[in-house]
Parts: structure tokens; C-alpha cells; sequence
């Protein structure tokens, strides 16, 4: 496994990627190419959730697939700077496809939470002239093949996490108009990737309906998507297992810790 962090930089700011790349072997074929799952953890723009970094990274590993997590900037830091280290990420990998042996038509931006705004941001963002502009980058080096969004944070109106956005804004940002743009369920084309989405029902931080909002957004755009909605389980699941818990047992929920093979077999289909 190729274990190493590369700086992304932004023209002030500097991200760590980490990368979990698995080696090739003449037993299993040297010329074999994997997906690749950049996985960006959630906080609330606040900051990064170790529980959904590197365990989630591992478990992906695991599944046959490579790996890497995206340390992005956070608060005070604002709009579009985590966007913009996302999308220089997924360029560095496409730019690496061969020499880590990429499936160069996979590369799955995974988010959870805010992470999972973020990843959605690139996934509806990532054609835009704005982002080209901003980054200096081809708008399709940018560009996310698939998309894992859990529990994510998407809408800025009625059912949103604000402290998110006041986070990814600035606390004294009273721009509606900024916020309207960064609320995504507003900004789906169908341009957006396919993506992957689960949520659950009893969700009290993030409602389910963000989750709800984007699909039908994406069902309106045309955009293929698969979604999980399960009964049970507090915000911040991670894998819902023990390796994830934080120690009081209710982020254990087995009915919701197969949602990562859910998704590998979504990555494999196609």
C-alpha cells in the first residue's frame, strides 16, 4: 500500500491529501486498475471528523477499491476555498491515474455531512466557468466520475444545518444570494455524476429531507441515483459500526452499517 500525504495548494491556502493506494501484484494482475474513493470528511465547516477519515478509507481499501482523504480548509476560511482544494485533488489524481493504477473513468468523491456538501458542491459545480477560472484547471480534470453523499448537508432553506453555512460563509455573511447559490438541490443540471446518497429518517441535526431535496432535484435533471433512507440512527453514523463509535454505542447501527457494501456494489455496476 502506497501511504504518503500530498500537498494541494490553492493560491493561499494549503490542503493535506492522504493516500491509501493499494500495490499491484503479479499473483493478482500488475496491470489491474481499481477505482479510487476520495473521501472528504464532515465537521460542519468547522472542523474534520477523524471518524469519517482514515476508518472510512480502510473499509474501502478493504472492498478492493484505492483510497485517499482530503484534509480541506475549514473555518475561518470560506467559499469557495475547499471547493476549489477538491477540485485540484481530483485533477492530481487524474493527472496520476496511470502511475497508481486508477480506473481513470472512476473516481468517486465520498462526503459526509458537510464534506458531503462539499463533494456535492464539486459535483454541480465542476463545469462551471467560475471554478475554471478560479482553479486555472480544465474543467473536465475537475470533474468527479460518481458521488457518495451520507447524510448530507444540501439545502440552505428551510431544512438547514446552518451552522454549515454560516461556517462555510462566514458567521457575518447576510449575502442571500450567496447563500441560495451554495444551496445545491438549486444548482443540479444534468451534467451533475451519478451518485449514491443515504440518510436516516431520525436524523435531528441534518434532516433527511436534504438528502430528499437533492434526489428529486436529480430526478428532475435526469441524473441516475441510488438512495438508502433508514429508520434509525443519530447524525454522524460514519460506518455505524463499533471501528467508528464514539465510545457511548449509539453510532452502532447494523442496519445501517451495510451501507458501505451497498455503495461498493453501486461503484462495481457499470
Amino acid at each position: 500500500m502506497v501511504v504518503k500525504k500530498v500537498m494541494i495548494h490553492t493560491d493561499h491556502t494549503q490542503a493535506e491529501l492522504t493516500t491509501y493506494f493499494l500495490d499491484n501484484s503479479p499473483e493478482m494482475g500488475m496491470d489491474r486498475k481499481r477505482p479510487v474513493v476520495l473521501i472528504c470528511p464532515g465537521g460542519g465547516y468547522e472542523f474534520l471528523s477523524d471518524r469519517e477519515a482514515e476508518p472510512v478509507a480502510l473499509r474501502m481499501c478493504g472492498m478492493g477499491f484505492h483510497a485517499c482523504v482530503l484534509r480541506y480548509s475549514i473555518a475561518p476560511e470560506t467559499f469557495p476555498t475547499a471547493l476549489w482544494e477538491l477540485a485540484a485533488s481530483v485533477s492530481w489524481l487524474r493527472e496520476h491515474a496511470q502511475e497508481y493504477h486508477f480506473d481513470e473513468k472512476k473516481i468517486v468523491v465520498c462526503g459526509f455531512s458537510a464534506g458531503a456538501h462539499l463533494a456535492g458542491s464539486l459535483g454541480v459545480f465542476w463545469n462551471r466557468e467560475f471554478l475554471s477560472e478560479l482553479t486555472g484547471l480544465p474543467k473536465e480534470q475537475m470533474r468527479p466520475d460518481r458521488l457518495i453523499l451520507s447524510y448530507p448537508v444540501i439545502t440552505s432553506g428551510k431544512y438547514a444545518h446552518m451552522g454549515s453555512f454560516e461556517n462555510l460563509l462566514g458567521k457575518d455573511s447576510d449575502d442571500e444570494q450567496k447563500r441560495e447559490f451554495v444551496s445545491l438541490e438549486k444548482q443540479v443540471t444534468a451534467d451533475m455524476p451519478r451518485t449514491f446518497l443515504w440518510h436516516t429518517f431520525a436524523d435531528d441535526a441534518v434532516p433527511v429531507e436534504n438528502s430528499l431535496l437533492l434526489a428529486q432535484a436529480m430526478r428532475e435533471a435526469g441524473v441516475s441515483f441510488e438512495l438508502h433512507i433508514f429508520p434509525d440512527g443519530v447524525h454522524g453514523l460514519s460506518l455505524a459500526d463499533a471501528e467508528t463509535d464514539n465510545g457511548t454505542g449509539v453510532q452502532i447501527v447494523p442496519e445501517c452499517a451495510v451501507w458501505p457494501s451497498l455503495a461498493a456494489d453501486w461503484i462495481r455496476r457499470g
